[in-house]
């Protein structure tokens, strides 16, 4: 699974629109929906927002596990 699938998949399943992420990330709609779509790769400094915003593992967002501790 590539890390960008794991995002949409962890956005969905908290019920979250791409706007309210980008929102969380202080970065645009457009940004955000680069990121998710795998077009454009996501600094780790957002990446690591968004572990702590779903309350996951780095590597549960990256895809390397499936636990998401």
């Amino acid at each position: 699974m590539y890390f960008y699938q794991r995002l949409r998949d962890i956005r969905e399943d908290n019920d979250l629109t791409q706007k309210q992420v980008a929102q969380t990330l202080n970065i645009t709609t457009q940004q955000y929906q680069l990121y998710e779509s795998g077009k454009r790769e996501m600094p780790m400094h957002l990446f690591i927002m968004l572990a702590d915003y779903y309350n996951v593992s780095i590597d549960y967002l990256a895809g390397r596990k499936k636990n998401k501790n």
